[in-house]
């Protein structure tokens, strides 16, 4: 069933969206012509805020006079109010911002984006990043994903995984998993030795990727290209989608992750694996550079999720430019920085996948892992994006009805229902 709450997320949604053209002003209309005002949400000791800062530096030297301001903004922050602040003078010159349709192909549609494509060729971005790196970076006027104009440029790219304490593990005499079986396995000594597996932030977007991960092993290309192209129709109460809601309840069941995880954070969620708390949290390699530089009490290490030939992942999120900005030529000039090989290397060896080829040996072991595991991925077509992706206010869909399969308020086929209205509804506004 379409619930009422799911239908005023997507009313107001729409509002703003909506009211964006008569927003007024312009990007950077009245600020300082000698700065570049630029919004991101990564952690300073990030691969991708480490690799960022660097490239500020070069930027500002190669610039003189220019100063970049940053901004930091939360995921969640930027996620909720970008459309309403994009064509306003609160606006910054360039951000980071999440890709698909449910949101820089909605902002596109709506005219609040800067359409790249000219620039691109220009400095030959388009001969620089794969055609999979392309497909969240383009968008049609439908602003649907992967063909169109250029209105996203990625530095980065990313995937889903599992992150593992190599100590309790040890402790406890599990091996790597293999296979979901052995996976389950490994879950279940845990929780026979009182210790709950799974670290989980079920009030953000970690919850419904697990939710995804067990889709995905029951999928293929034309399942993922039907959800999340549109390419024919979408069942959510097909063998992927009911294996995944009823394993995923099943997992609540044993005890795999607790009940009180549905409003856990994504930070509070990765700061507890930090911590040592939990053995395992499934998660994007977004993460891998923090956990390199703040995890000292005990050995960790990934593995992608067993038996999967698909997995969450894409480019990363990429720079987009407000259409009302004046300083379009600064900000092109700072993404071509983050694309240059030394800002890519030092991405590399702080712990991000990126997006230029042929960087040269990686000295850092784990690094060179996460690299060769994206790799794997991207060359096997396994890369399947990510769950909200499809449909304008779909994230809020699905944290609310993954949060009720942690909490038990709902059972699979309910939730699954309410993840089918809001799709099905989005089709109509895109024309299909």
């Amino acid at each position: 069933m379409f619930k009422r709450g799911q239908r005023a997320v997507f009313a107001a949604l729409a509002a703003a969206a909506m009211a964006l053209t008569g927003c007024g002003g312009g990007s950077g209309a009245d600020s300082d012509p000698n700065t570049l005002r630029l919004w991101h949400f990564e952690a300073p000791n990030s691969a991708m805020g480490v690799a960022w800062n660097e490239a500020i530096k070069q930027f500002e030297a190669s610039h003189p006079g220019v100063k970049v301001q940053v901004e930091e903004k939360g995921f969640e922050q930027i996620q909720k109010t970008a459309a309403m602040v994009l064509n306003s003078r609160e606006a910054p010159d360039i951000l980071e911002y999440n890709k698909g349709n449910a949101t820089t192909g909605l902002l596109a549609k709506q005219g609040v984006l800067t359409d790249m494509s000219e620039e691109v060729a220009k400095r030959g971005w388009d001969k620089l990043l794969t055609p999979g790196l392309q497909t969240t970076a383009r968008y049609d006027e439908r602003g649907v994903m992967g063909s169109g104009k250029w209105y996203g440029v990625p530095n980065y790219a990313e995937y889903e995984m599992v992150y593992y304490n190599k100590d309790m593990f040890a402790e406890h005499g599990i091996a790597v998993p293999t296979t979901l079986d052995e996976f389950t396995s490994a879950m279940d000594k845990f929780v026979s030795a009182g210790i709950t597996p799974l670290a989980v932030g079920g009030a953000e977007y970690p919850a419904h990727q697990i939710l995804y991960q067990l889709a995905l092993s029951k999928a293929d290309r034309a399942w993922v290209d039907r959800y999340q192209r549109y390419t024919g129709q979408v069942d959510f109460h097909d063998p992927a989608w009911t294996y995944a809601a009823t394993t995923f309840a099943d997992w609540v069941a044993k005890g795999y992750l607790s009940q009180t995880s549905a409003s856990v954070k994504a930070e509070d969620m990765g700061a507890s694996f930090i911590a040592g708390k939990y053995p395992i949290m499934v998660s994007g390699s977004w993460w891998y550079g923090r956990f390199s530089d703040e995890i000292k009490n005990f050995q960790w290490d990934t593995f992608l999720w067993p038996g999967n030939a698909l997995s969450a992942g894409s480019s990363g999120n990429h720079w987009v430019i407000p259409q009302n900005s004046t300083k379009k030529q600064l900000a092109y000039d700072f993404i071509a920085i983050t694309l240059e090989k030394g800002i890519q290397s030092k991405l590399a060896e702080t712990g991000g996948v990126p997006v230029v080829a042929d960087l040269g040996p990686i000295s850092n072991p784990k690094a060179a892992q996460l690299i060769d595991n994206f790799t794997a991925l991207s060359q096997g077509d396994g890369l399947a994006f990510y769950p909200d992706w499809p449909a304008p206010g779909f994230y809020d869909v699905l944290v609310s009805g993954t949060q009720k399969l942690i909490n038990g308020s709902a059972g699979p086929n309910e939730v699954l229902d309410e993840f089918a209205g809001p799709y099905q509804e989005n089709l109509a506004n895109v024309g299909r």
